[in-house]
């Protein structure tokens, strides 16, 4: 049993790319991916009602692309008023959109000039990422393994690190899939009760369930 639950917000684009993404990430489980063919890739309530329905494991870690981003900072925000856990968000390209949260949030950028004037958005305060030469915007999102560029730590007195973007997110998702597994443990020991063979029991997933959204939102794939 996985821990968190890693969500993908595609853009507006064909899905074959983000097949691509996947198969260069190599998540440790299978993530949800939001079916931006059928629904506004842009859309917080979509994607909330598409996790609510999925009856999510928590707490979600967020990947999204262009587009993506929009709706999946709104629909983090939204998780999160409603009483859920959000781990983090990865954004891929999401030029202009501004990024706020009560988690952390990282950058990752097609070229060095956008992660500069993301920063100017939202801080800089987090690890981030630009590819170094540029590529192209979708280039990003199908090929990261291939996307050279810099690691630019959240400390500034520490020196950007030469990797790949799919590195780069790989290291994320293994860090915050770390840091659950380590508060779990905590409260195992803090409960008294014994670990499992693989070191750790799991704790009891939370899920928001099947509640209505105030006001309901309909369904956007249309009738079962």
């Amino acid at each position: 049993m996985h821990l968190m639950n890693i969500v993908i917000c595609p853009g507006i684009h064909s899905s074959e790319l983000t097949q691509c993404f996947i198969a260069d990430l190599q998540f440790s489980h299978s993530p949800l991916i939001f079916p931006a063919e059928k629904a506004p890739a842009y859309s917080p309530l979509h994607i909330l009602k598409f996790l609510l329905d999925a009856d999510s494991i928590e707490p979600l870690l967020f990947v999204a692309f262009s587009a993506g981003v929009v709706g999946a900072i709104g629909a983090a925000r939204l998780w999160q008023n409603q009483g859920g856990r959000i781990k983090a968000l990865i954004a891929l390209d999401g030029w202009g959109v501004p990024l706020a949260g009560n988690f952390p949030i990282h950058r990752v950028s097609h070229d060095r000039l956008t992660a500069w004037s993301s920063a100017l958005l939202d801080g800089d305060s987090s690890d981030n990422f630009y590819a170094d030469p540029a590529v192209d915007h979708l280039t990003l999102w199908r090929s990261p393994q291939t996307v050279q560029g810099q690691w630019t730590p959240a400390h500034k007195d520490s020196r950007s690190i030469s990797t790949t973007a799919a590195s780069f997110i790989t290291a994320l998702v293994q860090r915050y899939e770390t840091s659950e597994l380590s508060a779990t443990l905590d409260l195992l020991r803090e409960s008294g009760q014994p670990s499992s063979r693989s070191g750790a029991s799991p704790r009891q997933p939370f899920s928001l369930g099947r509640r209505e959204l105030e006001p309901p939102v309909p369904s956007p794939w249309g009738e079962d």
